[in-house]
């Protein structure tokens, strides 16, 4: 089927209400299929077979929009999300096969239940996505980046009040403000069953942008406004949520309850995902992917002109080799592109706008009742900051059991935190960089055998190994003894970059995650000291690694220390050039 045959913006608005549809209305027993995310795309492949022969997908929409009535989604996501000018008919919408249906029941609402997590698919790279904040995004986008006004008509806040911020540095560019379509909607006190066509949601007002005065917030003085407005891609995905959750209380403001992961029953065929952390909020590694995910393809879907690509190809290439052909722009680097696409301060404004939204939406909330705008302020202060400082900024990093580990052979040796010192390595074998998730958890299953059979260690001997993949793999991780450079493996943390790094250097994202993210992650966790130094394996044991082209690079970044000069590698003998390659040579000198 041809782009050109689409209406693509009916076409795909009614898709993702046929599928929010099916999503709430499951035939229950019916799920037999894994819950991958191509998975998720197949489904909407089969809709969008289906979709134009039901009048472009329009009536369709409308049907699931008065069959599954208006309570079913939360109040924020009703009222942004809401199709406007549907009207329902007999016309009965298109079927997905009963395998496919009660695969999307399963994964209908995103939820954290008894150390479980739910809602939530494997994508290709090896990450775990929840599908409700995703698709929440999708549709979000397809309406454009649709500003809604905030009355700031309130007898407990003057218009002009404003709250004192913390200090918080504008890094980022800032959400795009190049949407072609946008729209508006004044928001008072309105009762929770109010919707967009009640508020007069057609008004344009192209003055309104994402990136103006009015949505961003950060002024010389250090006082922000009260949001006038909200960008319905971010509330919808990432920042009512954050907001909701940091409402619970100052423990909700501590990283370590934020972007838990967890581990698949199995990779081949997924079924169970159990969470790593106990006491984990509902704000997992798996959420916020799917939230970082549905914004990224939600502000892309708003400035992709007509005919917009059928949302089963955006996916496919998104979770594949990248959007549009840019390899840059896929779920391997949502972190950093997340990163792009807000700031703290503009995030705070979303996150902020967001409660004042949910309070007028649903004045008797639970968690809104009695709140000040002052502490709603605070709040959103604290989740912008956590958000972006302890998930954005930090490396992705793939658990384990997400490669396929091998059990540690005997009792491990505890670190005593926090550490001085970063240690670099490459691997030398395997030589070529990995740069798929299927390929470097390959290397890293290798790495761990050779480590465990051959040289007879506990595990494998690196405490984490980065590929060429956007990902950061664990290895011993942050809290055991390693077996990376001898004489030194409780002093420091061992990182090892896949690939042989004599003559080339690794790729930029690989030497970001070395370079600033990995250790300003470890600095404010307090496992490594703010006054660590970064040495290079050679600097401290005879070897050439990390290779001479790293190496040289490594003298020129921060915390490298100048001072511990490199040790000669000794040259080899007629009887040591007799023995088993260079990485086996190599790796005698890690433990």
């Amino acid at each position: 089927m041809s782009f050109g045959n689409w209406k693509p913006t009916v076409v795909v608005q009614g898709i993702l209400w046929i599928l929010y549809g099916l999503l709430l209305q499951p035939e229950p027993g019916t799920a037999t299929l894994p819950l991958l995310m191509d998975s998720v795309i197949q489904a909407l492949a089969e809709l969008e077979q289906k979709a134009p022969a039901t009048e472009t997908g329009r009536s369709a929409a409308a049907w699931l929009l008065s069959a599954q009535g208006s309570g079913t989604l939360s109040p924020l996501r009703h009222f942004l999300l809401e199709g406007k000018g549907l009207n329902t008919t007999d016309l009965d919408p298109p079927s997905l096969s009963p395998e496919l249906q009660g695969l999307m029941g399963e994964v209908a609402r995103h939820s954290v239940q008894d150390g479980k997590e739910y809602g939530v698919v494997l994508a290709p790279d090896g990450s775990t996505v929840a599908v409700e904040p995703l698709l929440a995004g999708l549709w979000a986008g397809l309406q454009g980046h649709r500003i809604v006004n905030l009355s700031l008509e309130s007898s407990a806040t003057p218009p002009d009040a404003e709250v004192t911020f913390p200090d918080l540095a504008d890094t980022s560019p800032g959400l795009s403000d190049a949407s072609p379509d946008v729209t508006s909607a004044d928001v008072r006190a309105v009762s929770p069953n109010v919707s967009t066509k009640d508020l007069d949601v057609g008004a344009t007002s192209p003055e309104v942008r994402p990136g103006s005065p009015d949505v961003q917030a950060s002024s010389p003085d250090n006082k922000a406004k009260l949001p006038t407005a909200v960008d319905s891609v971010l509330v919808v995905t990432l920042a009512g949520d954050l907001g909701l959750n940091f409402l619970q209380g100052p423990q909700t403001w501590n990283h370590s309850g934020l972007g838990i992961e967890g581990c698949w029953d199995q990779l081949s065929v997924p079924r169970t995902f159990t969470l790593l952390g106990p006491e984990a909020s509902s704000l997992t590694t798996a959420f916020l992917n799917g939230a970082l995910d549905g914004a990224l393809l939600g502000d892309y879907l708003s400035q992709t002109p007509e005919p917009r690509p059928p949302l089963s190809h955006l996916l496919s290439q998104y979770y594949g080799a990248g959007v549009a052909g840019d390899p840059g722009f896929r779920s391997n680097f949502r972190r950093h592109n997340g990163a792009a696409l807000t700031s703290a301060p503009t995030l705070t404004q979303q996150v902020w706008g967001a409660l004042i939204l949910l309070q007028r939406l649903e004045p008797a909330h639970p968690r809104l009742q009695g709140v000040s705008q002052e502490e709603l302020a605070q709040v959103a202060t604290h989740a912008s900051k956590e958000f972006t400082e302890a998930f954005l900024g930090c490396p992705a990093i793939h658990p384990r059991c997400r490669w396929g580990a091998a059990p540690y052979q005997g009792r491990p040796t505890p670190l005593k935190l926090p550490l001085g010192f970063l240690y670099v390595h490459h691997t030398y074998l395997p030589a070529p960089p990995c740069t798929s998730f299927k390929r470097c958890a390959a290397d890293m299953r290798s790495m761990q055998r050779f480590h465990q059979q051959t040289q007879g260690w506990a595990d494998i001997g690196y405490s984490f190994v980065v590929g060429s993949d956007g990902y950061v793999y664990e290895g011993r991780g942050w809290h055991w003894v390693g077996a990376h450079t001898l004489g030194h493996n409780s002093r420091g943390f061992g990182v090892a970059l896949i690939g042989n790094y004599t003559a080339v250097l690794p790729s930029e994202a690989a030497l970001r995650a070395v370079r600033d993210e990995l250790p300003r992650c470890a600095v404010r966790a307090g496992l490594l000291r703010p006054d660590y130094a970064l040495l290079g394996h050679r600097q401290v044991v005879r070897t050439e690694c990390p290779g001479d082209r790293l190496f040289n690079q490594l003298r020129t970044w921060p915390h490298f220390d100048q001072n511990v000069k490199p040790r000669t590698a000794r040259r080899a003998s007629s009887r040591s050039k007799r023995r088993p390659p260079p990485m086996i040579l190599l790796s005698t000198d890690l433990q």
